[in-house]
């Protein structure tokens, strides 16, 4: 699997929500080892370089991010995210080759997911309530 996933498969937050569609978590055990959040989550990890950053930018605490990464890593056999502490550059964060290669293959999960079941998800979108216009 490729390192990066294409622009159509990364996950988006848009403002207000977005029209409905499937998401896949991924249970190891009794935690959720891998889902759209934690996807969102090690994008910006890779924009910022910094679980702290990543965190800001999701308006989240660094103890909830902090908490995700290392359920990640528990949940894998190789790290997910690695870090670094202190030093000139004050340390710093990474999602890993093997972080990635996961993330690419979880994405295309979802990406295939999706697809399978787009008709059906075009009908039970068509029973949901239309939000008010604004």
């Amino acid at each position: 699997m490729s390192a990066a996933p294409p622009p159509a498969m990364r996950p988006r937050r848009e403002p207000g929500g977005s029209a409905p569609r499937p998401q896949i978590r991924i249970l190891f055990r009794k935690a959720i080892a891998m889902g759209p959040g934690k996807a969102e989550l090690l994008h910006a990890i890779e924009r910022t370089g910094s679980i702290s950053a990543a965190a800001r930018e999701m308006d989240m605490s660094y103890r909830r991010a902090w908490l995700l990464v290392d359920a990640m890593n528990q949940s894998f056999r190789q790290a997910v995210v690695s870090t670094e502490t202190g030093g000139q550059k004050g340390g710093g964060a990474r999602v890993t080759p093997f972080g990635q290669e996961m993330l690419a293959r979880y994405l295309h999960m979802e990406a295939k997911a999706a697809s399978a079941v787009e008709k059906e998800m075009a009908e039970f979108v068509s029973l949901m309530a239309k939000l008010p216009m604004v």
